[in-house]
């Protein structure tokens, strides 16, 4: 019997290297860089520093913190188990049989089969494989790209509505001030109750929209602190200059950008995915084969007296016939799911188009707007507010005037400060739907590098 495991043995060792598709044919498996088999953690709370926040910091910590991250970071270690598992040879069959029972009678027949994949099906699937590691790869940039302008989306809003606090504020002020104002005219005799009366409610009314602005802050700063995962925001406050623009890109800028946004890369290696599962489903349409080495043993002739069992070498060859499974149906499949990722391409390229050219409008309005406020409205409107608060106080003016004026500068600022969020919020919209390079800081940033 020892003699029957030789060819067997000999076909175990000849096999992966004579059935070899590809000479980019990845080798054995491997155990694969930074791949975790341990079982999944919940992500560790981000506590950032108490105190100011620079908007560098926040988006160092949302990239080192943020779920899903690290979710599209697990998906791109996945696919590369997929490329190892594409590349795997079939495994061998091993196969024993006896024919009677009975020991004089018995036929003992081994038996080793390989199946060999013919068409290039394994290199097919290991580029298919391939393709869905490319797409992993770019969905973690881009997911990576679009939290950067998230976090300088939200950093700017916690800005604004510092800002906006701080108008309340100064509000309250302007408003205690007039208050007192009346009511010493009203003293001294020279305006009726009347005017102190109206004063007093429109200190109420400005006390309100500061409970306002200080809600709105709250709010901001507790969505700026959930992109690292804390709910509990610690920092005090955002450091940046509020009032300065983001810069409007140039046509030829964002002409430039647009072949690399991230929408778009996704699209097209969706096209690349789907190529290559085209050509693996042609490739199935090519009936593997299966060669089989043995031995057998069968008893001695029945007519031959003192015959010993003799040993035959088993040599098959399996063919399967395509004739009811072609993998037609699969194929013509593959092919239109092809067709449909093309079409998704250029759909997506012209939603893009819109969405950016939306965006580029939006940034110039909001822009414009507030660089009128700032020129011609603000310093008009502060002018008037001292004059009349002056003149109030020097009886020249009514009471009713002076409000006037303080709602006046109180509604510029706010203008100003809406067309400033505005701006920065169409700026982010850009960069996330362009994307932005490497690990720098969106161009809304530039105001407070």
């Amino acid at each position: 019997m020892r003699t029957l495991f030789v060819p067997l043995a000999v076909l175990a060792l000849a096999v992966p290297p004579a059935f070899s598709q590809s000479p980019q044919s990845p080798q054995s498996p491997q155990p694969i860089a930074g791949l975790s088999t341990s079982s999944s953690r919940p992500a560790a709370r981000t506590l950032e520093p108490a105190g100011p926040l620079t908007l560098g910091s926040a988006v160092a910590m949302v990239l080192q913190a943020n779920p899903s991250l690290s979710a599209a970071s697990r998906e791109q270690e996945a696919t590369e188990g997929a490329i190892v598992q594409a590349g795997a040879w079939p495994n061998p069959t091993l196969d024993a049989q006896l024919e009677d029972l009975r020991r004089d009678n018995r036929t003992t027949t081994l038996q080793l089969s390989q199946p060999i994949e013919l068409g290039g099906k394994r290199a097919a699937r290991v580029t298919a494989a391939e393709r869905a590691r490319d797409q992993a790869a770019s969905a973690l940039a881009a997911r990576r790209s679009e939290l950067r302008a998230s976090t300088v989306t939200l950093f700017f809003e916690v800005l604004t509505a510092q800002e906006r606090l701080r108008l309340a504020q100064d509000s309250v002020g302007l408003a205690q001030t007039a208050t007192k104002a009346a009511a010493n005219r009203v003293t001294a005799g020279k305006v009726s109750p009347l005017e102190e009366t109206r004063a007093r409610v429109a200190e109420a009314g400005v006390r309100v929209e500061l409970l306002q602005a200080e809600g709105a802050l709250r709010a901001a700063r507790q969505q700026l602190a959930a992109l690292w995962g804390n709910p509990a925001p610690r920092f005090t406050q955002v450091d940046g200059a509020i009032d300065r623009l983001p810069a409007l890109a140039s046509a030829q800028g964002v002409e430039g950008r647009l072949f690399a946004a991230p929408v778009l890369r996704q699209a097209r290696l969706e096209v690349e995915r789907r190529e290559a599962l085209s050509s693996l489903e042609q490739a199935k349409r090519i009936p593997d084969i299966t060669v089989s080495l043995g031995a057998k043993r069968v008893p001695a002739s029945i007519d031959t007296e003192g015959a010993s069992r003799r040993n035959q070498v088993v040599v098959g060859l399996s063919v399967p016939l395509p004739i009811f499974d072609t993998n037609r149906g699969n194929l013509a499949e593959a092919l239109s799911r092809e067709e449909k990722a093309r079409d998704d391409l250029a759909a997506a390229e012209l939603q893009l188009g819109a969405d950016v050219a939306q965006a580029t409008e939006r940034l110039r309005s909001a822009r414009a707007t507030a660089e009128t406020l700032q020129r011609d409205a603000l310093p008009g409107a502060e002018t008037a507010y001292r004059a009349a608060t002056k003149g109030f106080e020097l009886g020249k003016f009514s009471f009713l005037e002076a409000l006037d004026a303080q709602r006046t500068l109180f509604q510029v600022r706010n203008q100003y400060l809406v067309a400033l969020a505005d701006a920065h919020r169409a700026a982010g919209e850009l960069d996330r739907l362009l994307g932005t390079d490497g690990e720098e800081i969106p161009s809304t940033a530039a105001a407070v590098r």
